[in-house]
């Protein structure tokens, strides 16, 4: 009976591991709003990372400890950060900051290790601007493992419609300021 037990366990975990071999290398998030307001309004909102905590789905994680270097806004910007919550441990760095976008070099340490580019794409559009957050990266295999189980897509989806809501409320009621 055991063996029996066993044998199932051992072929629940390998169709685990050979679904996950099937999940794509690489992966594409993405969400867009429409913002009242030109690019220069959301660029320092974006390429400044003090002003975040007005906005992002993970600065109200549990208790966080932040670092910042570089200057305050734009090109070279960094910040790092470590939560015992579900923000985990890890760091970004502005890399391109123009009318069009801000580019974003993001690390993750802990739960996982990971690279990935951030990208605010700004496009103006009917008076305002659409904005257009997109994360782009390798898939590891423990990310392929949990994406058999959950939708990544809709968990970090819902994540970045949270921060993009709170981004257009921090632009359109901030009257043009940045928020620093």
């Amino acid at each position: 009976m055991l063996f029996y037990i066993l044998l199932v366990i051992g072929l629940l975990i390998a169709a685990v591991i050979i679904r996950a071999l099937t999940k794509p290398d690489v992966v594409r998030y993405q969400r867009s709003t429409w913002i009242n307001a030109g690019p220069d309004r959301i660029i320092p909102h974006v390429a400044n990372f003090h002003n975040w905590r007005a906005w992002s789905p993970w600065e109200n994680m549990g208790e966080m400890e932040r670092t910042y270097g570089g200057p305050m806004e734009g090109v070279g910007a960094k910040y790092g950060w470590t939560s015992k919550g579900r923000a985990g441990e890890g760091s970004m760095e502005v890399l391109q900051s123009t009318a069009s976008g801000v580019k974003i070099d993001l690390h993750f340490i802990k739960p996982f290790k990971n690279d990935c580019v951030v990208t605010f794409e700004f496009t103006p559009e009917r008076g305002g601007t659409a904005v257009n957050w997109v994360m782009d990266g390798p898939t590891p295999f423990m990310g392929k493992v949990m994406s058999v189980f959950m939708d990544m897509d809709k968990m970090i989806g819902k994540d970045f419609e949270i921060g993009l809501a709170g981004l257009k409320r921090a632009v359109e009621e901030g009257n043009g300021k940045s928020g620093s």
